[in-house]
């Protein structure tokens, strides 16, 4: 929870900082590479969470069948 605090402190400037440092570290052709990993990456976690969480769900009908 502490890393949440963090962005919670962080102004438009910090951020504005953080995205020029971002785009001269890996450069313009670089980024939206990037931003596909990220985005396939989250895509991936939440389909997982949504098959545990029905994995979950089907396990506690199958108690109440019982």
């Amino acid at each position: 929870m502490t890393t949440l605090a963090f962005f919670q402190n962080m102004g438009g400037g910090s951020i504005v900082l953080i995205v020029l440092v971002v785009l001269l570290l890996f450069g313009a052709k670089r980024i939206p590479e990037l931003a596909r990993g990220l985005g396939r990456g989250i895509r991936e976690f939440k389909d997982a969470t949504k098959d545990i969480q029905n994995d979950l769900e089907e396990g506690l009908k199958d108690d109440k069948k019982k």
